[in-house]
This record gives C-alpha cells, structure tokens and sequence, in this order.
C-alpha cells in the first residue's frame, strides 16, 4: 500500500482546504486585527478588500484576512494607502509574489532613508534647543533668577 496517502497527511489537506474556504465576519476580523468595522468597511469602500455579501452581511475569506493584515502593517509603516494598493496588485501580475517582494524591498528602503533624514534633522534641532537652554539658563543665572524655578 505505498501508494496510499498517510491519515496525518489527508487530515492535514482536509484542514487546509477547509481554511481556505472558511469564511470570517467583520466583528471576527475587527476583533483578530484590534481596528473598528468602519476602518474594514474603508478598505472595502477602497476596493482593497472585496467580501462577499449573504444578504446584509459581508463574509471575508482567507485572501481577504490576509490582505487585511498587509493593509494594517502597511500603514503601521507609514506607507500611504496608494503605495499599498500598488503592492497589492503586483500579486495579480505575478503569483509568485517575486515581483512585490522585489518593489516592497525598494519601497521599503526609500522609506528606511527618508525616516533616517527625519532622524538627522530631529537630532539637529534636539541640539539647537539643548543650545539654547544652556545660554537662557546660564543668562537666567547671571540675572540672579534659578531657571528651574517656575
């Protein structure tokens, strides 16, 4: 019987399909990702995500959970709504996901450069303020007035 497939592995494929065909409603995906229904209902307004409807209710399948998560990490990245759109199509163009991981490193590394910029500038003026409390607190004491009294 070496052609036969082992329990383990025909209950295991019988679970994953059944994890691909199972569906979730806006109160489990709200709960799961800590946002509200009306921020799922935006990314359904904006196309990112496209449950589909059993009367007045929206079922999200699997593709749709993950790309909700894609969406919430974009955004905890700061990556705009359009960048993120952008790298949720490109899997439509290649399956193989190659192609997004590929511009999601790029995207990602603009992103790293311009947040280690902001890094810079924010040290700098950090300095420039240091600066200026020594001088007002040394030019405070000149005049006889502690500057840390208020």
């Amino acid at each position: 019987m070496s052609g036969a497939v082992p329990p383990a592995a025909e209950a295991a494929t019988a679970q994953a399909s059944r994890d691909t065909q199972r569906t979730y409603t806006i109160a489990e995906l709200s709960r799961e990702f800590g946002v509200t229904p009306r921020t799922i209902r935006f990314y359904e307004d904006e196309g990112l995500i496209k449950p589909r409807r059993q009367g007045l209710m929206r079922l999200y399948n699997q593709h749709d959970r993950t790309r909700l998560g894609w969406i919430l990490r974009g955004k905890r990245l700061g990556f705009p709504l359009a960048e993120i759109r952008a790298l949720l199509e490109l899997y439509y163009i290649d399956r193989t996901g190659n192609q997004q991981m590929r511009e999601l490193l790029r995207r990602s590394r603009i992103h790293i450069a311009e947040l280690e910029r902001k890094r810079r500038d924010l040290d700098a003026q950090i300095d420039e303020f240091k600066d200026v409390e020594v001088h007002v607190a040394k030019e405070l004491r000149r005049r006889g007035i502690d500057p840390d009294v208020e």
